[in-house]
């Protein structure tokens, strides 16, 4: 079925048509899927994406999965018994694209000095959400939020005009790091811990941002002629970045987005940051999605042959639950990997750029509106 100007189709299969399907183990997904349906019923519904699926269709099917058994066999026969896989088909004929994010842990200071120079702030009260009833005529649809002054409504200042004080003397400072480079990957991944001097662990977590559009500068350096573009990645940028100190400035600042942040729990360590759907992410089992397009909280089933360090040396090949979104996370198959916390999750996110195939679950009773 062919979705409008959508510009992808959806084409029904069955569950023997996924491979990898029949190994996968997705019963990490049933405490993701109940946090989801709780924040349903007592909070407030997920917005529904352009394609239509709605959260009380996600609620109906997860209230099902109460007395799942928790194996891998039955899992999968709770979902093969309760959807419709659907291939997420491009009509320009191109595959999905994967990347993966991590929630790093850095060191922080709660004071400002000459070595903890570099904040992560709050949200300015004068940032305001903007939608199709105050957008200003002439700024793009993109800009999901700008500044409110007496003059009206204008966009906020970018990262560069942030670095270079412009929030200065608000009190908006969380934190300070020593490194401006940490402080602007973890604006990319959208969540850290924090590791004060005496051992306290406090956790932030994306609240909102500048407005401006996400511009990756891994991109940038490709097109200069500086990274290989078979060699880019979270770790080559941060080499060239350290190889390069006089132009830190200049090549940050091409991406214009800034994140503000807020404090998250963090009484339980073994659980992820508590991301866009407001549910804790699974490592290895959350997906950030384009939410103009999904609705939080439906499972997706990604195939990738080529992303292997994942899974030792096996093709990647796991069903998974879109709870986040993303700047660069645009299109129908496109998906960020949730890989956990810490170093060793960031090896693992770091080099993630793969080509894969995107399955979306749809609830049997709403698959039929899709031709399933």
């Amino acid at each position: 079925m062919t979705l409008g100007s959508a510009d992808y189709t959806l084409r029904p299969l069955s569950f023997s048509d996924l491979a990898g399907w029949g190994d996968d183990d997705p019963t990490l997904l049933f405490a993701g899927m109940r946090a989801s349906l709780e924040h349903i019923r007592r909070v407030k519904p997920y917005r529904t994406g352009s394609l239509g699926l709605t959260a009380e269709e996600l609620a109906t099917f997860i209230e099902a999965a109460r007395d799942v058994p928790g194996d891998p066999v039955s899992a999968r026969a709770f979902f093969e018994t309760h959807c419709t896989p659907f291939l997420i088909a491009r009509n320009d004929g191109r595959r999905g694209f994967v990347t993966a994010f991590y929630e790093p842990e850095i060191e922080v200071s709660e004071t400002r000095d000459e070595i903890w120079a570099h904040p992560f702030h709050y949200r300015p009260d004068d940032l305001i959400d903007l939608d199709d009833r105050n957008r200003p005529a002439g700024l793009d649809s993109g800009y999901m939020f700008g500044r409110q002054t007496p003059e009206g409504i204008v966009p906020y200042p970018d990262r560069g005009e942030i670095d270079r004080g412009f929030l200065e003397g608000r009190g908006l400072e969380i934190a300070y790091a020593k490194s401006k480079v940490d402080v602007f990957f973890i604006h990319v991944q959208g969540a850290a811990r924090l590791r004060y001097p005496d051992g306290t662990i406090r956790r932030i977590t994306y609240a909102a941002k500048a407005g401006h559009p996400f511009s990756p500068v891994g991109k940038l350096l490709i097109d200069r002629g500086e990274i290989d573009p078979a060699k880019i990645s979270m770790q080559s940028i941060r080499a060239w970045l350290a190889e390069n100190p006089a132009k830190v400035d200049e090549v940050l600042w091409h991406n214009r987005s800034y994140i503000f942040f807020r404090e998250a729990d963090v009484s339980d360590p073994s659980l992820g940051p508590v991301a866009a759907a407001k549910v804790p992410l699974i490592a290895g089992r959350s997906l950030a999605v384009d939410r103009q397009i999904h609705t939080f909280g439906f499972p997706f089933f990604i195939r990738s042959e080529t992303l292997t360090h994942m899974d030792d040396g096996k093709p990647f090949a796991r069903l998974m639950l879109a709870l986040d979104t993303g700047s660069a996370i645009v299109g129908p198959s496109r998906g960020d990997i949730f890989t956990g916390s810490g170093f060793e999750a960031g090896e693992l996110a770091g080099t993630v750029r793969n080509d894969a195939d995107f399955y979306i679950l749809i609830p049997r009773a709403a698959s039929v509106r899709y031709g399933g």
